[in-house]
């Protein structure tokens, strides 16, 4: 079985609706996909009702940004209520947070690149959650850069003097409002040095993991080998399972669709632990 749980739709970050990104994982051979846009369950309802067609089956989840002490780390959430008033509300905070440093960022940018919101605004359509993709979208349709990779290498970098922070969670506090949502949290890339200068430490891995966090994504292309080793060695220190997965962004993102892969097995532990079941053909 064939499962990619960590992908994006034109929701959030990706550039395929979800429709289309169901039928890029039937032709990507995938088995079960899973849907975690930033901060929304939006993408949900239309992905499901692809399934029948695709043949493809739907994990659904959400992509929670979280900080712990000023680093950033992503959390992945599965099959949790999308109702839930206090995920919900996490995510609406979230939301509003990203939209006003998009705005501060745009605003920044604009001294030294041909950008303005409305250029911005055009790259987000049937965007529910706005990110700094979309800022990178609006700087390369503006022939400033070639691709959203030289971006965020350059002007969107966290080191940048460009760049501003969103609010976010608390990483042990989100694993406990998935868990209270009926859902099942997994860390997404947590070795991904190469994002930021610092990593979370390991302590922190503990609490999340007395907090209901179920995995460590360790298979994915922002580890190296010497990374994947380290999220390995932590998640079996602490009794977590190990996760793989694409983070597939569609065109946005050079990440191919079943790169990496989550183990039945995990799978079917996050099924019996989760609030909702899979959409299945």
């Amino acid at each position: 079985m064939r499962i990619d749980p960590h992908t994006h739709s034109a929701c959030s970050d990706g550039t395929d609706t979800p429709a289309q990104l169901m039928a890029a994982a039937a032709v990507a051979g995938l088995d079960v996909i899973g849907l975690t846009d930033h901060d929304t369950t939006a993408g949900w309802d239309e992905a499901a009702a692809a399934v029948a067609g695709t043949g493809v089956a739907l994990l659904r989840g959400t992509e929670i940004s979280c900080s712990s002490n000023g680093v950033t780390l992503h959390l992945l959430a599965y099959l949790h209520r999308p109702d839930d008033p206090g995920l919900t509300a996490a995510f609406e905070r979230a939301r509003a947070s990203r939209e006003t440093r998009a705005r501060q960022m745009v605003e920044r940018l604009s001294a030294d690149y041909p950008i303005s919101w409305t250029d911005l605004v055009e790259q987000t359509r049937g965007t529910v959650t706005i990110g700094r993709p979309h800022i990178a979208d609006a700087l390369v349709a503006a022939g400033c850069f070639p691709d959203r990779s030289a971006v965020f290498a350059g002007p969107l970098a966290t080191a940048s003097p460009y760049y501003v922070r969103h609010w976010a969670l608390d990483p042990v506090k989100a694993c406990a409002l998935v868990r209270a949502a009926g859902g099942v949290p997994v860390a997404a890339h947590p070795r991904a040095g190469r994002r930021q200068r610092r990593l979370v430490p390991d302590e922190v891995f503990a609490q999340m993991a007395d907090a209901g966090l179920a995995a460590l994504e360790v298979d994915h292309r922002d580890h190296d080998e010497a990374q994947r080793q380290e999220a390995r060695s932590l998640a079996r220190r602490l009794g977590l399972g190990e996760s793989g997965a694409s983070d597939y962004h569609g065109g946005g993102k050079p990440n191919a669709l079943g790169e990496n892969l989550m183990a039945p097995a995990l799978l079917e532990r996050i099924v019996s632990e989760g609030a909702l079941g899979l959409v299945e053909p």
